[in-house]
């Protein structure tokens, strides 16, 4: 079905040309429904349980979750458990030497490696140490 519109042309002269179908000049005189009657009471019908799709994002989301919360156990597990102890401390007694300590608290270490450990974990300026002191000792 074509219906005719009118249109003005350049010199406002009115002129008729056929309006394609569909178009919404076509429907001007149909008259469309605003309102929508719903089922009320027993009639209705309980809606279907929402499915849940996960997007593109949403798996990249859960992924860098679950390598997060395994790379954070696995350096739990892999952590050294001797590294939260409290450190050894020996208190210097007269007449003793920085390297009689080291020879005594680090055995297996080389005496100069060993009295290099403990100057540099006291933060000591010379290998001169005093009675009273309080030296400690390095994990070897």
């Amino acid at each position: 079905m074509t219906a005719t519109a009118l249109s003005a042309s350049s010199h406002s002269l009115a002129t008729a040309r056929p309006v394609p179908a569909g178009h919404p000049a076509d429907r001007a005189g149909v008259r469309r429904r605003h309102l929508v009657s719903l089922p009320t009471g027993e009639q209705v019908t309980p809606a279907a349980a929402p499915t849940v799709r996960v997007t593109r994002r949403g798996r990249l989301v859960l992924t860098s979750a679950v390598l997060g919360v395994a790379l954070a156990t696995g350096a739990v597990a892999a952590w050294p458990a001797g590294a939260t102890a409290t450190p050894e401390v020996v208190t210097v007694t007269e007449g003793q030497t920085l390297g009689e300590i080291a020879r005594a608290e680090l055995p297996d270490l080389p005496m100069a490696e060993a009295v290099s450990a403990l100057v540099v974990a006291n933060d000591l300026g010379s290998a001169h140490v005093h009675a009273g002191q309080e030296l400690v000792i390095p994990a070897a």
